[in-house]
């Protein structure tokens, strides 16, 4: 490539990045800032219920959150159904010095199955006036309470509702149907479901509750952070925008609106995909990276674009906590274990300071660091190349100097140096680049954050034999049902026995992708699995597919530290067109009843098809 061909190319680069900072600079950010987050960038942690090493930091962190699983009104059955267990949640948090939020997720473990069954649960009354009851108890909680609190309402549930309704917000639900006296005027639809929370903080007049809705990056059927990286991104906002107006973005019958809007920038540490499914999910932090590469700057362009758009400020959550020194090896508590990311890099590595204003810029108003799941990194072994806590001692500069203030609406703020911030940028030396990194310890960790509950999305399941012939000697062989299987993440729909295959018997569980990019899960909750044991999938790999990997797990419960285990298999070693043997091993000691078993599957493109899972054995 010849110089002028360089400068050239360069400068398109350059115009690219900075076209949207400058139709940025003509608008300004859009939308209040809520009071409860006293118009700083607020940055907080994932902590469990009663632990103390926040509090114990040194660090003024601004929130706590933590995971509100069905079971939380009764203390999981350890106590009386009156919402204690949320009230002492809410002292505690406070009494250490953080703003509690919570992260609502109980409709996946409602009755009635797992994500892919979210529309159908919807539709149950009875179901609808059990889960809006305990709605109300932690309302009714908070209100009590009085100091502010915020409520996320139910990670990806509205992005699987746009899905399951074909972005139909007026489909069926039992909303007003419930019997609820609070929800009679609101309409028996999916918008109802959505704008019952905010009814119902009307209703119980916590109006110390600020309610953020989540939004799925993947949403519009075209994962734009990951996959679909040359679509234009107003389009795609725009899709998912006119869905959701009606279910509180917009004007509606309640008087109210959402206050925030909530996303996740990725559930698990970056390297962590790359090692076990082979998938690119690191973004390029350069500040000249184009709008149509896996970067921060297509993201932070997404994000400004729905601000814009929406007139609602972002909460960015569950930020993945690795960094470059990590070992590449599952967290089990050690010193750098966890895997690599770069996000905690990119907020408060040497270019901080510049980073956290822009995204300012395109709307956020709170970082909020947690692990999606158990083996993942943690804050608190995040040991930086200079053997000091990541992200505790560079956020703890951050904040202990004061934070960043907040852009008015219609402003902007300045670059570094220009006012704003009173950290002075937070500079740090960096970390060594990532490098190849290590291979996983075959999946086996301690999960030493407490981290999160898994989605509860599995039914109970049986575990026991459905062979339907002699010769079938299968665990799980789906002769006269599902057996409790069900599926979840966005590529894939409900799961259901089928004769269309069988590898014994005559039936077998056919798994149906929808054509959304992206992941799915298909499980079953209580596998008898005894310890050490060899699982074995019989799996038809159809001909065609974009399936680019399968992974066979297992999931253990809390007396295992939650504990998962995993074997990623590329596509490109099976047999399209045929049955494979899909295997995984459990580690020596491992607990039983399983908490959870299944499959997970990595696709790309917009395929639809149906794979298939039979005889099932250990």
């Amino acid at each position: 490539m010849t110089n002028t061909i360089r400068r050239a190319f360069a400068a398109l680069l350059t115009l690219t990045c900075l076209g949207a900072l400058t139709a940025q600079a003509a608008t300004g950010v859009q939308g209040p800032v809520p009071p409860a987050f006293q118009n700083r960038m607020m940055v907080g942690l994932f902590e469990e219920a009663g632990q103390n090493w926040m509090r114990d930091s040194d660090v003024p962190w601004d929130a706590r959150y933590r995971y509100f699983t069905k079971g939380w009104s009764d203390n999981w059955g350890y106590g009386a159904r009156d919402g204690s267990w949320a009230a002492s949640f809410f002292t505690e948090t406070k009494a250490q010095g953080f703003v509690p939020v919570v992260t609502y997720y109980q409709l996946f473990a409602e009755p009635g199955g797992g994500e892919g069954e979210s529309l159908a649960k919807l539709k149950n009354a009875s179901t609808m006036r059990s889960y809006f009851e305990d709605v109300k108890l932690l309302l009714q909680r908070a209100k009590t309470f009085g100091s502010p609190v915020i409520l996320h309402v139910e990670p990806d549930a509205v992005g699987l509702l746009q899905f399951q309704t074909a972005s139909n917000p007026n489909a069926y639900a039992a909303i007003a149907a419930s019997g609820m006296p609070e929800l009679a005027g609101l309409p028996n639809t999916v918008a109802g479901w959505s704008l019952a929370f905010l009814q119902l903080r009307k209703a119980v007049g916590a109006n110390n509750v600020v309610l953020g809705l989540h939004i799925s990056a993947w949403a519009s059927g075209k994962d734009i952070a990951f996959n679909s990286l040359t679509d234009p991104l107003q389009p795609e906002v725009d899709k998912v925008v006119n869905f959701l107006k009606p279910l509180g973005l917009g004007t509606n019958v309640t008087g109210a609106t959402y206050d925030v809007i909530v996303g996740d920038p990725l559930d698990r540490d970056a390297d962590f995909y790359r090692l076990t499914q082979g998938a690119d999910h690191t973004w390029d932090m350069s500040d000249s990276a184009p709008l149509t590469s896996r970067s921060y700057n297509r993201y932070a362009e997404w994000l400004r674009l729905w601000n814009q758009t929406s007139g609602k400020r972002w909460v960015l959550w569950q930020i993945p906590l690795g960094n470059s020194n990590h070992l590449n090896i599952n967290n089990g508590g050690g010193a750098r274990q966890g895997y690599k990311d770069n996000r905690t890099e990119y907020f408060f590595g040497a270019s901080g300071d510049a980073h956290r204003r822009k995204f300012a810029n395109a709307g956020v108003v709170a970082l909020m660091f947690g692990a999606g799941a158990g083996g993942q990194s943690s804050y608190q072994n995040d040991q930086a190349a200079d053997g000091q806590p990541y992200l505790k001692r560079r956020a703890g500069v951050f904040l202990n100097a004061g934070g960043l203030l907040l852009p008015a609406a219609g402003t902007t703020l300045p670059p570094p140096g220009g006012g704003g911030s009173t950290d002075g940028g937070t500079v740090d030396a960096g970390t060594p680049p990532v490098d190849g990194g290590t291979r996983p310890d075959g999946g086996t960790d301690g999960g030493v954050d407490g981290g999160t509950r898994p989605d509860a999305g599995t039914d109970a399941g049986t575990g026991s034999s459905d062979a339907g012939t002699p010769g079938d000697t299968s665990k799980y062989g789906f002769e006269s049902s599902a057996q409790g299987w069900t599926a979840g993440g966005a590529a894939l729909s409900s799961v259901s026995t089928t004769t269309s295959k069988a590898y014994a018997g005559t039936r077998s569980l056919a798994v149906p992708f929808n054509g959304t990019a992206g992941k799915g899960t298909v499980a079953v909750a209580n596998a008898a699995v005894p310890s050490g044991k060899t699982v074995t999938f019989r799996f038809w790999l159809p001909t065609g597919s974009k399936i680019t990997g399968v992974q066979p797990y297992t999931l253990e419960g809390a007396s295992a530290n939650w504990r998962w285990t995993g074997n990623w298999i590329a596509v490109s070693s099976l047999k399209a067109g045929a049955w494979n043997n899909i295997t995984v091993k459990l580690p020596s000691g491992s607990t039983t009843p399983l908490y959870q078993l299944g499959v997970e599957f990595q696709t790309t493109g917009t395929w639809k098809g149906t794979a298939y899972l039979d005889a099932v054995i250990w």
